[in-house]
């Protein structure tokens, strides 16, 4: 993560947290747990996540979509070499060759992808059925 450990709300509504171990880290729960076991639990853990760079426009893209829906993420900041351990942790079968670069959001443990795939989702209707589907939003119309 850059810059200091931090864990606390942005203004948007979003949370940072640090991936990297510490021992005064409000989310250290297991010191041993590798960078590619702990983004596997956040990834489960929480019902949308985004994996993002710091200052990502696409990312606030992101949020924002999915802020005008109802849907806060968890929004964590990747380094360089933890972008590295998000492509290797989330493994092939889930992330074509080629992609795993940050931005990319998980909705239910299950990715959609970067800013394209997440409005391409948004446009074809399916995005608003899945975030009822994982219980972050009820049945809206919009």
């Amino acid at each position: 993560m850059i810059g200091n450990n931090f864990y606390g709300p942005f203004s948007d509504g979003g949370v940072r947290l640090e991936l990297t171990p510490t021992t005064n880290s409000p989310l250290a729960i297991d010191l041993t747990e590798s960078t590619e076991m702990r983004i596997q639990r956040l990834i489960s853990e929480n019902p949308v996540v985004i994996f993002t760079r710091s200052s990502c426009c696409m990312c606030h893209v992101m949020k924002k979509l999915l802020s005008a829906i109802g849907v806060h993420p968890t929004v964590i900041e990747l380094e360089e070499d933890e972008i590295t351990a998000l492509q290797s942790s989330t493994g092939d079968k889930v992330i074509p060759s080629g992609s795993g670069e940050a931005p990319e959001v998980f909705i239910g443990g299950t990715r959609v992808g970067g800013l394209e795939s997440l409005v391409a989702l948004h446009l074809s209707g399916r995005l608003v059925p899945r975030l009822v589907e994982v219980g972050v939003i009820n049945d809206v119309v919009l």
